[in-house]
């Protein structure tokens, strides 16, 4: 019995058709693992991903995701470009392809980038979540605030320079009826896992186990 690829769409096919619709729009498209990435410029993300959705060759009616991402280091090197980056990640149920756009906030120090809730109404809790967690300002989105830690919390905790031992911890207070932030009560500690390597670890299990 033959099997049919998930997604048959030649990638360089998808690139070339890639192309051809964002022109210059699009600051780089990639193919790597059989994966197609189109790079944007932060001034063009909103109107090449409209043309992504709309555009007879592409048709992304989906964005199954957007994930933030910090570049302060990366890979144990010095990273000389914009440190924030969202990734989103789009699906064509209709044409059967997807693809990965990347896109990098001009400005470190106040990452924006244009909300593209206007185009798909999942991106909502996606960018919510990327604010959330990295800092990243999605203008024009009509309800961008705080997901999954609580309303007071300060900080990112995803950026790479968040400390990694809080101050502070917080709890329901019976009294006051509301959440409260105290100081931390438990020591911090470090807890590596500890990783034991056994020469020929599993050699010859089932001829053990045979002999039982």
């Amino acid at each position: 019995m033959t099997t049919t690829p998930e997604f048959a769409i030649d990638p360089q096919a998808l690139k070339q058709t890639l192309a051809a619709t964002l022109g210059d729009k699009a600051r780089r498209i990639d193919v790597a693992l059989g994966e197609v990435t189109v790079v944007l410029p932060a001034a063009e993300y909103l109107s090449a991903m409209r043309m992504l959705r709309d555009a007879p060759g592409c048709r992304f009616e989906q964005l199954i995701d957007i994930c933030g991402v910090d570049y302060s280091t990366y890979r144990d090197e010095v990273w000389e470009g914009p440190r924030y980056c969202a990734v989103s990640h789009l699906l064509s149920v209709s044409l059967n392809q997807r693809v990965r756009v990347k896109v990098s906030c001009p400005d470190d120090d106040f990452p924006v980038l244009d909300s593209v809730t206007s185009l798909w109404n999942s991106a909502n809790w996606y960018e919510r979540e990327a604010f959330d967690l990295y800092g990243i300002v999605f203008e024009g989105h009509e309800d961008l605030r705080r997901l999954l830690t609580d309303y007071g919390f300060i900080g990112h905790p995803f950026r790479k320079d968040f400390p990694v031992f809080g101050e502070v911890e917080m709890r329901y207070d019976e009294e006051l009826k509301r959440v409260i932030y105290q100081p931390v009560t438990i020591e911090p500690r470090d807890q590596m896992p500890r990783i034991i390597r056994e020469d020929n670890y599993g050699v010859g299990t089932d001829a053990a186990r045979a002999a039982r």
